[in-house]
């Protein structure tokens, strides 16, 4: 490796750092030059806002703990906070894990009160949702019916960018990610008595759950691709 040729890059970016790491280096070397270049950049991050930090590994793989002993080493430095760790490479497992969170799992029945429907990856529900039933998905949720209970969408991870659709859109709770929102006065979600095919999403501007038309949340969110799969 070239004396001149970094192990580590850092780029500044509106929203926060970007970290380039090395893609043949030995991984101990590339957690030296870290700990050095975050230090001898201190300056630039020790005051003022948090700054998100998106790791860019490339085509080297990044196990658990090496995922864990980078957040450790980018966390003790203060106003900085690791937004994303990227990384090309996959094992089978998280290949399996992945294609069964973005499979659609299509049910059709009626949910009654007090009946649980969970699956793994996106919902296609042909049927209502009654108030007290619940239906829940890794991924995104789509009911071709009435959604008068509760629906969790993106319960994997954040999950911040998954949509519950449906075609009447009057829940009694929607969560979206780690996002909770009621249909009670005084809620912060925007929830309407009248509906037709409607989208709720996550505005990440206002961090808030909204309700809007499918076309027009498709507009704001950039999301087709959701509905490309049904």
């Amino acid at each position: 490796m070239s004396a001149t040729q970094p192990l580590v890059t850092m780029k500044g970016r509106k929203d926060g750092l970007v970290l380039v790491m090395d893609e043949a280096c030995a991984y101990h070397d590339l957690v030296r030059e870290l700990k050095i270049k975050l230090a001898a950049n201190t300056n630039l991050y020790k005051d003022g806002p948090v700054i998100s930090v998106k790791v860019e590994a490339g085509n080297r793989y990044i196990s658990s703990d090496q995922r864990n002993q980078l957040k450790e080493i980018i966390h003790a430095f203060d106003h900085l906070k690791v937004e994303e760790i990227q990384s090309n490479v996959m094992t089978l497992e998280e290949i399996a894990k992945k294609k069964a969170q973005e499979k659609i799992v299509t049910i059709a029945r009626i949910i009654r009160s007090g009946q649980v429907l969970e699956v793994e990856g996106n919902l296609l529900l042909i049927g209502d949702v009654n108030p007290g039933g619940v239906v829940s998905a890794t991924g995104n949720i789509y009911i071709l019916g009435a959604l008068r209970g509760v629906a969790s969408a993106g319960t994997a991870n954040d999950g911040k960018d998954a949509v519950v659709v449906a075609s009447i859109m009057m829940p009694t709770q929607l969560k979206i990610g780690r996002v909770i929102s009621r249909n009670e006065n005084g809620s912060d979600v925007e929830m309407k008595e009248k509906s037709l095919v409607e989208c709720a999403y996550l505005d990440e501007q206002i961090g808030k759950i909204v309700i809007d038309q499918v076309h027009t949340a498709l507009k704001k969110r950039n999301r087709s691709s959701a509905f490309e799969k049904l």
